[in-house]
């Protein structure tokens, strides 16, 4: 039977030759070529079709389709000296970017898809190890060398990764004529740049691992490699600090709930190195000082990476359900998975056979800065413990008996909840105590403002319809820890500023988002344009909408007038937005923010209905947690860049 045969570059010596071997075996062939002379020639010398097309000009496919159709097979006969370089496009690109998207986009999606987002982890990987030969010159040669052994090995094995399942250098061809375009969820500035800053977190602690293995091994864990590792430790912290900010950002203003934190499973999974490293930092400040915690510090430095190579198993395997899930491959996830089991199976092996405990015995006196540290560490260890758990339970029981469930955020707050409050009452006298042992001598200003924050709290819980007992007990708490580093700022002001800055800001957070739980309020409402909605506290007028063009989507714009229970006028103006690349119909919030509180609202268009699903919420101290936690970041920074230190 006769089949049609499309030959590309037909002119050559190769496509002339597969030509005349084709029609010689009763088949049908169509040539393309660029000179028309010769084609033609050949064409008519062999009694085939033609037509005349530059395979480098944008349009020559759809030229070809019209001339023919039913093609059973095509070959791309481009190796001739008489053709020039073929055209093609890179399959990443290809599958999210698209030419009327904002160069600012364009550049984002090469991290914003599962294998450019790898290579961008390989690139950082490298860039860190070069950054630490250049750091550790000062350093054993040997503990250099080893390191970077390690480092290699995790390198070595995200390269093959990425070779063998998520090549991002694939190339397609014919070349199309426009791109399928980026998520449109993820154009956006704060997740353009949020996964770069995440993996100088991830990646990090990459370098931790690496050299606490290699100083494990040559029994170099010690006072000097301490201060050393302590840089790699708060640039790690940073880092991670900051993407978790920017992803809470993205998902409190583009995925419309108004919330900022939902112990989504890939939420979690950034929480847990960060606690990690957190409790590790901590453990280093007291090993540079003394010759102890040496264990806790080489597990820590072991289990934060292996908690970023857990979220990166659980992100790209497909095995969560989430909205900043990369990939659904299970082959991926498995191949992580085998890597993730050899660096563990390595790294305790190093552990139990090269660590030699020379430590000397301390005494810790239960007044002492050593029993407060080691008290915060063990809390720490149990919400993260509550946050692995709630994390991959679903996960396993799944796998067990085919049974999905759904951890949300009543577990994590019935478990965590009972157990912050004594963390933050020891985090707020830890800092008070000495080293070795203490007393309470000069302290009773800690009594006093244990008392002005019970009375605070109770004052503000006994007026909302609120579990009186916890909520004032966990108020008190924040309160307790924000008076004491406040007092702190005013007093001792430069003294251990680090410290302050970064204790402060984790008051002002847990404070805010205390306050913020309690005093937020929200509406849920359908109205059609025109239609008014009131209630005691405020009134909502749907006043109409607005249509406009953008570069590469259009966008109908609501027009809400909100009053509030003082007769104060606003307009909030959210906005659903029609991709035209991907096709996809995305809702925009407008928050009218200030120093107290924002003002948020979103609108649905409810399926064939001319209503709209409004969604109006009040949330206090939101641009607090923002702050907040951006003085985290900044008191690790100024330790990172402190010679001194602290005490």
């Amino acid at each position: 039977m006769s089949e049609k045969y499309l030959i590309f570059g037909a002119t050559g010596s190769i496509g002339s030759s597969l030509a005349e071997q084709l029609v010689n075996s009763g088949n049908s062939v169509h040539l393309v070529g660029r000179n028309e002379n010769e084609t033609k020639s050949i064409s008519e010398k062999l009694g085939c079709t033609f037509t005349i097309a530059d395979v480098l000009e944008d349009g020559f496919i759809e030229k070809v389709k019209n001339d023919i159709s039913d093609i059973k097979g095509v070959a791309y006969c481009v190796g001739s000296i008489d053709l020039k370089p073929l055209r093609m496009v890179n399959e990443s690109v290809f599958n999210h970017s698209h030419t009327t998207k904002p160069i600012f986009y364009k550049i984002s999606g090469t991290w914003g898809n599962h294998e450019g987002s790898l290579l961008l982890w390989l690139l950082v990987l490298t860039l860190f190890i070069f950054l630490f030969l250049i750091k550790s010159r000062e350093q054993k040669k040997n503990y250099r060398i080893l390191t970077l052994l390690f480092q290699q090995v995790i390198i070595i094995g995200f390269f093959i990764f990425i070779i063998q399942t998520s090549n991002p250098f694939n190339y397609i061809f014919p070349v199309p004529s426009e791109g399928l375009g980026l998520n449109p969820i993820l154009q956006d500035p704060a997740l353009a740049i949020h996964p770069p800053i995440l993996y100088l977190g991830y990646v990090g602690s990459s370098i931790i691992f690496s050299s606490t293995l290699a100083a494990t091994s040559l029994n170099y864990i010690s006072i000097k490699w301490a201060r050393h590792i302590k840089k790699w430790v708060l640039l790690s912290w940073i880092f991670l600090t900051l993407g978790i900010l920017l992803g809470s950002i993205w998902a409190y203003y583009e995925l419309g709930w108004g919330g900022f934190w939902f112990w989504d499973p890939v939420e979690n999974v950034s929480l847990m190195p960060w606690l990690a490293l957190t409790i590790l930092l901590h453990c280093i400040l007291i090993l540079e000082r003394k010759l102890i915690f040496t264990s806790w510090v080489i597990i820590l430095s072991i289990s934060t990476f292996t908690l970023s190579m857990s979220g990166t198993f659980l992100v790209r395997s497909g095995i969560l359900n989430s909205v900043h899930t990369f990939a659904n491959d299970p082959q991926r996830g498995l191949y992580i998975l085998i890597f993730l089991f050899c660096l563990i199976f390595i790294s305790l092996f190093i552990f139990f056979f090269f660590h030699r405990i020379e430590e000397k015995k301390y005494n810790f006196f239960l007044l002492s800065k050593e029993t407060s540290i080691l008290i915060n560490n063990w809390f720490m260890m149990y919400f993260l413990t509550v946050i692995l758990i709630g994390t991959i339970y679903p996960i396993f029981l799944e796998v067990i008996n085919s049974e999905k469930i759904s951890v949300g955020p009543p577990f994590f707050n019935k478990l965590i909840i009972p157990f912050l409050i004594p963390f933050l009452i020891f985090m707020a006298i830890g800092p008070k105590l000495s080293w070795v042992k203490s007393d309470l001598n000069d302290k009773i200003y800690l009594f006093i403002f244990l008392i002005i924050s019970f009375l605070l709290s109770a004052l503000i819980i006994k007026n909302f319809d609120v579990n009186f007992l916890t909520n004032t007990i966990l108020v008190t708490s924040a309160f307790y820890l924000f008076f004491i580093t406040l007092r702190d700022f005013l007093i001792k002001r430069f003294s251990n500023i680090s410290q302050n800055i970064a204790h402060f800001g984790f008051s002002l957070l847990i404070l805010s988002i205390l306050l913020n739980n309690i005093f937020s309020t929200e509406v849920i409402t359908n109205l059609k344009i025109g239609e008014t909605f009131q209630s005691e506290k405020i009134k909502i007028k749907f006043e109409g909408i607005e249509k406009k063009s953008i570069d590469n989507y259009e966008t109908i714009i609501g027009i809400f007038g909100i009053t509030n229970s003082n007769g104060e006028n606003e307009i909030l103006k959210p906005e659903l937005r029609i991709y035209n690349q991907p096709n996809i119909v995305t809702s925009e919030a407008d928050i009218k923010t200030n120093i107290f509180t924002d003002k948020f609202i979103t609108m649905n268009l409810v399926q064939n209905q001319d209503y709209f699903n409004v969604r109006y919420q009040i949330k206090p101290f939101m641009i607090w947690i923002w702050i907040s936690t951006l003085l985290i970041s900044f008191g690790g920074t100024i330790s990172l860049f402190r010679r001194k230190n602290e005490n």
